[in-house]
């Protein structure tokens, strides 16, 4: 399978929940979508679905990152919670949903990096800002929900 724009769904596997992992192999195989997994460490992979690969990236916590933003094209689909690489893609027109089911837009995602810069700072500076809320039955339900809908927006109605 080729890294090509309009029909690849890209998953920052490094930070994304496995009922997600699990939820967008499905809907890839369903779909007959190709489904690029990309971690910085060995993931393990469904042997019925061919429409499922893995890219293992070396070095830091952003090469990840760094693959899907130099490889994901227009029309493209990519799954992350990284605000700052949703940013980069929103920008090259792919559709970015986080694991919660959230679209991100040319309009929120300045406004989710702002936010988030300015708690970095905060815990920079000492002060404890707590973590990102618990994932459960709600938030994968949620993120089905959503990668549906826009899964069907960007086939034209699904296969």
């Amino acid at each position: 399978m080729e890294e090509s724009g309009g029909r690849t769904i890209w998953v920052d596997a490094d930070a994304a929940p496995r009922p997600v992992k699990d939820i967008v192999m499905r809907a890839g195989q369903r779909l007959g979508l190709e489904v690029v997994l990309v971690a910085n460490q060995r993931l393990s992979l469904p042997l019925n679905n061919r429409y499922v690969r893995a890219v293992e990236v070396q070095g830091g916590p952003d090469v990840a990152d760094q693959h899907i933003a130099d490889h994901a094209a227009e029309g493209d689909l990519a799954i992350t919670a990284d605000i700052p690489l949703a940013a980069i893609l929103v920008e090259k027109k792919v559709v970015v949903l986080d694991p919660r089911g959230e679209e991100y837009s040319a309009a929120n995602v300045r406004e989710r990096l702002s936010i988030r810069d300015f708690m970095e700072g905060l815990r920079g500076s000492g002060v404890e800002t707590g973590g990102p809320r618990g994932y459960g039955d709600r938030e994968r339900q949620a993120f089905a929900a959503a990668l549906d809908r826009t899964l069907t927006r960007l086939t034209g109605g699904g296969r």
